[in-house]
């Protein structure tokens, strides 16, 4: 196998799930990109979504249950070279993840974040997650889910992001866009995937958003902030797929005073007389 191509391995998903797609896609776009697994970093927490970094090669950190933006963005920080990618899922992002989902937005770091979203915990067995429907019924919320659901097109917008996008696994060719778009864009981007769990979520079946999913038209503006957060509150009968909103701003290297030298800060060296006088003032 040559170390130049990207391969895919055996996985341990349900057939019919909706990661082999968001997997292929991934893929591709990265070799469209002309990217090389050692350029590539995928890092992710716990879940289905979140074992896409073992099935495809390339540098790989998974971490604890929605710990992996920190991962991410200190990889980045570390080194500027990487291509960082964060593959998770909606309960991994939005739930245990949802502190880090807010504030890295605000640090704009140059990663990208895309998100399995099948609207249920996909590995735990089947309860609601942030973004499941109210109503949906799961063997713990037998009564249905009484909790609003997460918005995170429009949560994302509001608090910042440069680059808000949906995709859907049953528009590949538009998600395999969408993910070099973002892999492209400088700053922290999110792509939100609509995906069936054919094992426990009977509702958003793939018929489901077909059903419902339309590509955002050519005439859309989406620098218009106030248009991108009104069609990111249409999720019943339309769902609305493509760059949401997009905007040029400076990231966190361009900002932090060390890192915007372009001395990656692997390369930068420390003066251990100094570190020593640090931690000796502390004893």
């Amino acid at each position: 196998m040559s170390t130049d191509t990207f391969s895919t391995y055996e996985t341990a998903w349900c057939p019919g799930c909706g990661n082999f797609a968001i997997l292929d896609c991934l893929k591709k776009a990265l070799e469209q990109l002309g990217k090389k697994p050692s350029e590539v970093l995928l890092a992710a927490g716990i879940g289905q979504a979140a074992k896409t970094p073992q099935y495809l090669s390339a540098n790989a950190f998974c971490g604890l249950h929605g710990r992996s933006l920190p991962a991410a963005v200190a990889a980045k920080i570390a080194n500027e070279s990487l291509t960082v990618i964060v593959n998770t899922g909606d309960g991994d992002s939005y739930g245990e993840g949802g502190n880090h989902f807010l504030h890295n937005i605000r640090r704009n770091v140059d990663i990208t974040h895309f998100v399995h979203d099948n609207q249920i915990y996909g590995l735990t067995k089947g309860q609601a997650s942030p973004t499941s429907i109210e109503g949906l019924v799961t063997g713990v919320q037998t009564d249905g889910n009484i909790n609003e659901p997460l918005n995170p097109m429009l949560v994302a917008i509001a608090c910042g992001a440069g680059f808000v996008a949906r995709g859907f696994t049953g528009r590949k060719e538009q998600l395999i866009s969408l993910m070099k778009q973002a892999i492209e864009y400088k700053g922290y981007a999110l792509v939100d995937i609509l995906q069936p769990c054919i094992s426990f979520n009977k509702t958003n079946t793939f018929g489901w958003y077909n059903e419902r999913v339309y590509e955002l038209e050519e005439s859309y503006n989406p620098q218009d902030k106030i248009a991108a957060m009104t069609r990111a509150m249409e999720f019943d009968e339309k769902i609305p797929l493509g760059v949401l909103y997009r905007e040029e701003k400076c990231t966190y290297h361009q900002k932090n005073t060390v890192l915007k030298t372009g001395t990656p800060l692997l390369d930068q060296t420390t003066d251990p007389a100094v570190m020593n006088r640090l931690i000796a003032s502390y004893i």
